[in-house]
């Protein structure tokens, strides 16, 4: 898992209106990716390669939709751990590795892995999270949403 930034002209201006482009949202349609280059005028196969590219550099972390787990009848929960620092890699990977998980950050702090549950019943968020201290021997700290705020994040790239 990359970490740091991109090296420098990792990216090219094709790369970053394709970044901009697509947070704003992706075709419905028998060839969405065919729709979606056309519009930023590509062809149906370079705007698959050039997404292919992105993920592999770390530019993207993944390509899809974001569901609302609570408007299905799930859960979502900000999660927090203090995971020793020679301990980090093996515990993000093994935490990674659950399909509950549904992004995961560092921080230079004291709670140093931040992570997000995301699971098709509220119960789940328990159980994942006692998964998750069972193999790492690690408290998982749970802070379950009391409000919600839409602030249509978008990252210029």
């Amino acid at each position: 898992m990359r970490r740091s930034p991109l090296p420098e002209g990792a990216l090219d201006a094709t790369d970053r209106r394709i970044l901009n482009a697509l947070q704003e949202g992706f075709p419905l349609s028998s060839r969405p990716f065919a729709e979606a280059g056309e519009a930023l005028g590509l062809a149906e196969g370079e705007l698959i390669i050039r997404l292919t590219r992105l993920r592999e550099i770390g530019a993207i972390t993944r390509f899809g939709p974001f569901y609302d787990a609570e408007a299905m009848g799930g859960a979502f929960c900000l999660c927090a751990m203090q995971v020793p620092a020679d301990r980090f890699e093996a515990v993000v990977t093994l935490v990674n590795a659950l399909p509950e998980v549904a992004h995961n950050y560092e921080r230079a702090h004291r709670l140093n892995m931040w992570f997000v549950l995301a699971c098709e019943k509220p119960e789940g968020i328990k159980r994942a999270a006692a998964r998750i201290e069972r193999e790492t021997g690690l408290k998982v700290l749970r802070f379950p949403k009391l409000q919600e705020f839409f602030i249509g994040f978008r990252v210029a790239a």
